[in-house]
């Protein structure tokens, strides 16, 4: 699961077709069953924001941390860091960068093994259970 959280002043991503864009967005970047990536967008007072020590007032400062746990790049194909990197920043362009807002993020990996959907433990990656999963849109019991 890639896990988004968007940490963004008041005044930006108010509408739920503007959110609904990114999350879509940023769902197209992942070749895995479509309900694995969640997006939160976590809404910030804008005397809530400091950048080095100061308010941010200029302009907007969105700040995204994403966990993955479902893909880690040691397992992934040579270049997964690069490659994954790179679609995100394209993804979150026209959302972000296109509109002149300041913006980081950072992403993190948490063990596959301490991760269950609905109590189930997800089946390995690229795997025909896997591949159930991303055409049905939902988890299911599965054997190994």
């Amino acid at each position: 699961m890639p896990l988004f959280n968007i940490y963004h002043p008041e005044g930006t991503f108010e509408t739920t077709e503007s959110k609904a864009a990114l999350a879509r967005d940023i769902t197209k970047v992942y070749n895995l069953p479509p309900f694995f990536v969640t997006v939160q967008f976590i809404s910030l007072a804008t005397d809530s924001v400091f950048i080095g020590g100061e308010i941010k007032t200029d302009k907007p400062f969105i700040r995204i941390t994403i966990r993955h746990i479902a893909v880690h790049a040691k397992e992934a194909a040579p270049g997964f860091t690069e490659s994954i990197t790179g679609r995100i920043d394209n993804a979150l362009k026209p959302h972000i960068a296109d509109k002149g807002y300041d913006w980081e993020y950072s992403v993190t990996e948490d063990p596959r093994s301490f991760w269950r959907i609905n109590g189930i433990a997800p089946p390995p990656f690229k795997s025909e259970a896997e591949l159930k999963w991303r055409k049905e849109n939902k988890a299911s019991e599965w054997q190994t």
